[in-house]
């Protein structure tokens, strides 16, 4: 899916849950969809204060929150600090899927073979109500880097 697209329907998403439009909002959501990759929050706010100057580490955090509760980006831990990125949905990936993440620089990709069948099997009569399989890792960029 485009990265345009992305945006007017992330938009639209924050609409339906009752936010309003801000240039800020937009600018966010485009940040994300230009990238592409687990972004922390520090990062996300120093690229936001160049376009707006004193705009809040509390406000980028809080939007942060907000667009990962309605499903615009997701989230994860990586070396111990909360990072973000825009959720597969929004960009065309409806089957379910988990991701390789590279610890260096943030990027993913989606692996679609899912472990839970066969842990499964070594959990009979337990009801498994969700999980999340991650792979951490170097890409093949930053490997080369060390």
């Amino acid at each position: 899916m485009e990265n345009q697209s992305i945006i007017e329907e992330s938009l639209l998403k924050l609409k339906e849950q009752g936010m309003k439009y801000t240039k800020k909002r937009e600018a966010l959501i485009t940040f994300f969809a230009r990238c592409n990759r687990y972004i922390s929050a520090r990062e996300v706010h120093e690229y936001m204060s160049d376009i707006f100057p004193g705009i809040s580490y509390d406000t980028i955090y809080r939007n942060l929150h907000d667009f990962s509760d309605f499903e615009i980006l997701e989230e994860t831990e990586l070396n111990g600090e909360m990072k973000f990125r825009i959720h597969c949905r929004c960009q065309g990936h409806i089957g379910h899927h988990h991701h390789f993440i590279c610890t260096v620089c943030g990027k993913t990709r989606e692996i679609y073979m899912c472990p839970m069948d066969y842990f499964k099997e070594q959990l009979v009569g337990c009801e498994i109500e969700g999980h999340r399989f991650e792979i951490l890792g170097r890409c093949e960029e930053c490997s080369q880097i060390s």
